[in-house]
């Protein structure tokens, strides 16, 4: 059903392969999107997070479902409901 595929990698621009056993696994996992970066890049951005103590940036959000107050991941967007913890597995 999967077939290997060639990508680019977004950060160094080397092609790496997407193996069917890759894709399977993503898509057992519900992932949506294919990988954008190569195995190094992947291990080097990890290995960056790590040496910053693992801390993400969060940013102030308030839930579209209870209006409760919470903290994200990412810079939300006014086209996109956010989220509280609670209301997103509710909505997964």
């Amino acid at each position: 059903m999967y077939e290997d595929k060639t990508l680019i990698c977004k950060d160094c621009g080397a092609e790496f392969v997407f193996t069917a056993g890759e894709q399977e696994f993503y898509a057992e996992k519900g992932f949506m999107n294919e990988p954008a970066r190569c195995k190094a890049c992947r291990d080097s951005r990890k290995n960056a997070r790590r040496a910053e103590g693992g801390q993400r940036e969060m940013h102030d959000a308030v839930c579209a479902a209870c209006g409760a107050p919470c903290k994200i991941p990412f810079v939300p967007k006014n086209d996109r409901p956010i989220y509280c913890s609670e209301c997103f597995q509710s909505h997964r």
